[in-house]
């Protein structure tokens, strides 16, 4: 009888053991993810994606080693609904609140709260703006291990800020007080990136890397905007003492050569982006090691930016704060070296929403199992091979709150929708608006409104729009 107990326990321990070196094989097979979320950036604004004097190398290289998918779209037109859509995996049938008002609630599960069952360790690193409570639902509590960034909204409008904030805790940055601009933020924001990517650790690891540029205010170190030779009109601010150009109360400075300094902090991203891929080849882990590059929403025309002269949003029409595609339509890239090992064009429909799904999808975490999450959006996991699985076609939909008067006034007027289906987008700029259709394959601009001759379809839409208003 004892020799028949030893023998189970030692089977029993081999097992045991067995099991133990399974998971950690398995946990060390997961690929290391990171999410590169810039802010304002449009479509047309990266090299890969047509025609634009901006330089863009690093990010041109990534599209041609991974997959650039070109109709991949953000969660909203603005920052904060973009951003919680991003972080919970809803589109706006399933947000209460589609304005730039928007946070995350206390109850919400993100991206990070879900790649901890899987083992993840996780950090964020910039921008954040989409929770304010401390301890309630700033980045520690949603999910994140560690932080360092911006906590406010308007924070995230100063290249060279004076506070930034790491685990909840406010560090002054005194090379940037009494007037000087010493330390770029996006530069802190990589420097921090790649000191995490460097730490040894045995899990794989999620970096949320937020940038808070090309969204005004317009500044860059030299080094980047003296490369370009453009046509100027000087940004005036508030030179005067009162507002001399628009969202100049917000955007003081004035800004002698605003197309070549937002062109150079284009050419900025790119150039940390290639530090950050050069860090993981150095350390060894670029290969099985997810890189998504984005933007939360299209490009802006605040603090003295001019997207008609870059045709930032080109082909598409509109930018921040429209439901036109030129307001969500965004360049997304994705480098994955270990399964992707032929570049490539996909033009699937997707979006924010999605992530969610996806993430926890190459994890192999059971949505099922996770309590209290709640998502709309569909893995897109089968697209990210050498020979990707067609995904079933279904409605995309995007509802945006506009601010009167003052973009961050808190008071909130028209309402705008949109959703896409196949080739078909419909735009409705209110409750009360007629609705508009397009075939946004054969017409990117929308300038051919089909409402009428497409009077079926449109009232499919339509229908849609009133069971989620």
């Amino acid at each position: 009888m004892k020799a028949r107990i030893s023998h189970l326990l030692r089977n029993f321990l081999n097992i045991a053991l067995f099991a133990g070196v399974s998971t950690s094989a398995l946990a060390a097979d997961k690929p290391n993810i990171i999410f590169i979320l810039t802010d304002d950036l449009g479509f047309n604004q990266v090299g890969a994606y047509g025609n634009t004097p901006i330089k863009t190398p690093n990010l041109d290289q990534m599209a041609s080693n991974g997959i650039r998918f070109d109709q991949a779209y953000s969660g909203n037109t603005v920052c904060s609904p973009s951003r919680v859509s991003l972080f919970t995996g809803r589109d706006g049938r399933y947000m209460a609140n589609n304005s730039n008002t928007v946070e995350l609630n206390h109850k919400d599960i993100t991206l990070a709260h879900v790649l901890k069952y899987a083992d993840y360790d996780t950090t964020l690193i910039g921008k954040y703006s989409i929770g304010q409570q401390m301890g309630v639902t700033d980045p520690l509590a949603m999910g994140f291990d560690t932080w360092y960034g911006m906590y406010s909204i308007l924070e995230g409008h100063r290249q060279y800020p004076q506070i930034l904030w790491r685990d909840g805790q406010k560090i002054r940055i005194k090379e940037n007080e009494g007037g000087r601009k010493g330390a770029y933020a996006q530069r802190l924001f990589t420097d921090e990136a790649i000191s995490y990517i460097k730490q040894e650790r045995e899990n794989p690891f999620f970096m949320m890397l937020t940038y808070s540029s090309p969204h005004a205010e317009l500044g860059v170190p030299e080094q980047f905007s003296e490369q370009y030779q453009l046509s100027e009109k000087p940004y005036h601010g508030m030179t005067g003492g009162t507002p001399a150009d628009k969202y100049a109360a917000y955007y003081p400075e004035p800004v002698e050569q605003p197309n070549a300094v937002l062109a150079g902090m284009v050419s900025a991203l790119d150039h940390y982006v290639g530090e950050i891929l050069d860090t993981l080849e150095q350390q060894g882990q670029l290969d099985n090691t997810i890189i998504i590059f984005t933007s939360d929403n299209g490009p802006h025309d605040e603090g003295g930016a001019d997207p008609e002269f870059f045709q930032a949003s080109a082909p598409y029409k509109g930018q921040k704060r429209d439901l036109y595609d030129g307001g969500i339509h965004v360049p997304m890239i994705l480098q994955w070296p270990e399964k992707i090992k032929q570049g490539r064009i996909d033009n699937t429909p997707w979006a924010f929403a999605d992530v969610l799904p996806t993430l926890a999808d190459i994890a192999d975490v059971n949505l099922n199992m996770v309590p209290r999450v709640s998502t709309n959006g569909v893995s897109i996991k089968g697209l990210l091979s050498d020979k990707p699985t067609p995904m079933q076609e279904r409605i995309l939909y995007w509802e945006f709150s506009k601010q009167v008067g003052d973009p961050n006034s808190g008071i909130i007027g028209d309402t705008y929708q949109a959703a896409r289906k196949g080739d078909w987008k419909a735009v409705r700029y209110g409750f009360d608006a007629p609705l508009e259709l397009y075939n946004i394959i054969a017409d990117p601009n929308e300038s051919k409104n089909l409402a009428k001759d497409q009077s079926e379809l449109a009232e499919q839409f339509l229908q849609l729009f009133e069971q989620y208003k």
